[in-house]
């Protein structure tokens, strides 16, 4: 299998830079006219799927809000990630997993071992347990082709307290976690597989991510108040690696199926205008 990099790479330049988030909140349930019922949960996915599955290059499941169906909720999921994957769309499933040892690698079977029925293209994980805590997900992502993505700089407030905390060099523990990925992914082609989770509301951090030679996924986007604008304070002028992602901006549009494939192109025109990427 070509390397998830690779795959990310293709996906852009064939359909263009942005990834949707798939958030079926119980609010959203609601505006669209269903139910918060598995049945309900299980329409919105096939609208979803029917709106974004042929034409955005990446598509991001919240897991939690199929998880709290329960077992019906996991299989709504599961068909979810297949249908998606079978329409040629990049699966990037949101668990934000973060373990140690048989654990971690037991997610990392569940999410990336391609026998699994919740394989996908790649996962967010958490490094607060120390990034070596993530090498199960990292050998996982090199042998299977799959990628990962780390959360690093979020825009919850509460985050600043870790992430701007200074380790015993001087660096923060966000820089830290970004010079640890870009020694995972040195001498990778096109680039590595190995990337980060950085908030697009997060103004101007002082990180250098000009080594990371990995993907930058910006979530934070539309509803949560980010502009595609904001992704050069955000990340410099290079955002030839940067995943700019919607979910609320984009779903709130729905359920028609139009409706929301046109504010998807929208947003992804702003997207192509801002990155430089015309994919």
């Amino acid at each position: 299998m070509d390397s998830f990099a690779l795959r990310l790479q293709r996906a852009i330049d064939e359909r263009g830079p942005l990834c949707v988030g798939v958030d079926p909140h119980p609010e959203l349930l609601a505006r669209w006219g269903l139910p918060d019922t598995a049945a309900g949960l299980d329409r919105f996915a096939r609208i979803a799927v029917d709106a974004f599955a042929d034409r955005v290059a990446v598509i991001k499941p919240q897991s939690a809000f199929f998880e709290r169906y329960g077992s019906a909720g996991i299989a709504t999921l599961e068909s979810c990630i297949r249908q998606l994957r079978d329409a040629g769309a990049i699966v990037l499933l949101d668990v934000k997993r973060g373990d140690i040892g048989s654990t971690m690698t037991a997610y990392a079977r569940a999410y990336l071992d391609p026998v699994s029925p919740m394989s996908v293209d790649a996962i967010t994980v958490t490094p607060y347990l120390g990034f070596g805590s993530l090498q199960p997900v990292i050998d996982a992502a090199t042998e299977h082709g799959a990628g990962a993505f780390v959360v690093t700089r979020t825009s919850n407030p509460d985050g600043t307290s870790v992430q701007h905390a200074h380790v015993a060099d001087g660096r923060t523990v966000a820089q830290q976690i970004i010079d640890e990925i870009s020694q995972v992914n040195t001498g990778a082609i096109p680039f590595g597989s190995i990337g980060a989770v950085i908030g697009a509301t997060v103004g101007d951090t002082g990180l250098d991510v000009t080594k990371i030679n990995g993907p930058m996924l910006a979530p934070g986007l539309g509803a949560q108040g980010g502009r595609a604008a904001d992704l050069r304070t955000v990340f410099g002028a290079d955002l030839s690696r940067v995943l700019p992602s919607y979910s609320r901006e984009i779903l709130a549009s729905g359920p028609s199926i139009d409706a929301l494939r046109d504010v998807a192109a929208r947003v992804l025109d702003e997207c192509r205008r801002v990155t430089g990427n015309s994919g």
